[in-house]
């Protein structure tokens, strides 16, 4: 396959968002049989500065549909964060698949030395394609789903790093 800027960057966000998908089943599976309130582990986090699990998923969808998007050369769209259940973060991740599967692969493939002018903070910055994806987009979205994992281990759901990598083409469950 040759390598292009679109599968260096659809199938891992892809891939990631469907194993956070089945995270957030485990988590809701776990609440049931804990009789653990809902509302406990969506506001759960590491340490006390840190973001909550919602915000976590909330994050890691936010990083692929705008990575996606500006990859495209497209204006990404806005979620409002409203998320107030498993499955309202569930529909979240559906909603974000559903946006980065629509849109156009040859743009995105055009963007590797393509300027992007991008908010940082207050400010714009200006990147390369490439350089976007690989130094910011893609380790920001792994921190946040590294993070809503972590954070549901650490309240004792069972997780392994299975379930972090999804399904790994090539590899047999």
């Amino acid at each position: 396959m040759t390598q292009t800027v679109s599968n260096c960057c659809l199938p891992p966000f892809q891939r990631t968002l469907h194993a956070l998908s089945a995270i957030i089943d485990k988590a809701a599976a776990f609440a049931t049989a804990r009789k653990v309130e809902e509302s406990v582990i969506l506001t759960s986090r590491l340490a006390p500065d840190m973001f909550t699990f919602t915000r976590q998923v909330q994050l890691a969808c936010d990083f692929a549909k705008n990575a996606a998007a500006r990859l495209a050369g497209v204006e990404p769209v806005k979620y409002e964060d409203t998320e107030k259940s498993f499955a309202d973060l569930q529909a979240r991740i559906k909603t974000t698949l559903d946006y980065i599967a629509s849109l156009d692969t040859k743009a995105i493939d055009t963007s590797a030395d393509r300027e992007l002018s991008l908010p940082f903070g207050p400010r714009r910055v200006q990147m390369k394609g490439a350089d976007y994806l690989h130094h910011f987009a893609l380790p920001n979205f792994y921190f946040h789903t590294t993070t809503a994992y972590a954070i549901l281990r650490n309240l004792g759901v069972e997780l392994g790093k299975q379930d972090f990598m999804g399904v790994v083409p090539g590899l047999s469950a």
